[in-house]
């Protein structure tokens, strides 16, 4: 098994299409992650997020010999494949989805030393709900945009093929996205000073 962790995906999925486990097993660890954390920022619900990323895996599974590496990286055909999912799980679900918060890091309050770190926690714990909020309220294209460049780092080029669409598309949707966080961002938080006065 530790022979295949360094080989490329192409290899792995040559070597799980001659049915070999192994490579699946290490393709499914190196890749999963990602696709669990996109189907979670692009839904708002663990749930939805693993189901989707299990789906997501059965895809390749069956129909792998559909990737073509001279299109582009395996990780944006998993992102292209997990959208579609993803948007289709919503959709099914789109009366009873809920938007869910992680789970607490299990500290309690005992274990925190100084008033001033509970404060600096409590704000950072807001500032990240309410941009993920945010996030989540942003127009389909957009968000696809926000979470494939800017929380899972994929090059312009790669959005691209994992969406389906130009480099100019995603590029303008980035920006008319970061715009509309920036607008919403800004009018939460001068809400919130409104309240406190």
């Amino acid at each position: 098994m530790k022979l295949l962790t360094n080989l490329a995906d192409a290899e792995l999925l040559r070597l799980m299409a001659s049915k070999n486990e192994q490579a699946f097993t290490v393709l499914y660890q190196r890749r999963q992650g990602a696709v669990y954390r996109f189907a979670l920022q692009m839904s708002g619900s663990p749930s939805v997020a693993e189901e989707v990323t299990q789906e997501v895996f059965i895809v390749l599974l069956r129909e792998g010999s559909g990737y073509d590496p001279a299109r582009g990286p395996l990780a944006s055909y998993l992102y292209g494949v997990a959208r579609r999912l993803t948007w289709r799980r919503m959709a099914e679900d789109r009366p009873h989805v809920q938007i869910e918060d992680e789970q607490e890091d299990g500290r309690t309050p005992e274990q925190l030393i100084a008033r001033s770190e509970v404060e600096t926690d409590l704000a950072r714990d807001q500032a990240v709900r309410s941009l993920r909020r945010a996030i989540l309220a942003l127009p389909a294209g957009y968000r696809e945009a926000v979470v494939l460049c800017d929380l899972h780092e994929l090059s312009y080029a790669d959005a691209a093929r994992a969406l389906g669409c130009t480099v100019g598309t995603v590029r303008s949707r980035l920006h008319r996205a970061r715009a509309l966080l920036a607008e919403r961002l800004a009018a939460k938080r001068s809400s919130s000073n409104g309240c406190l006065v």
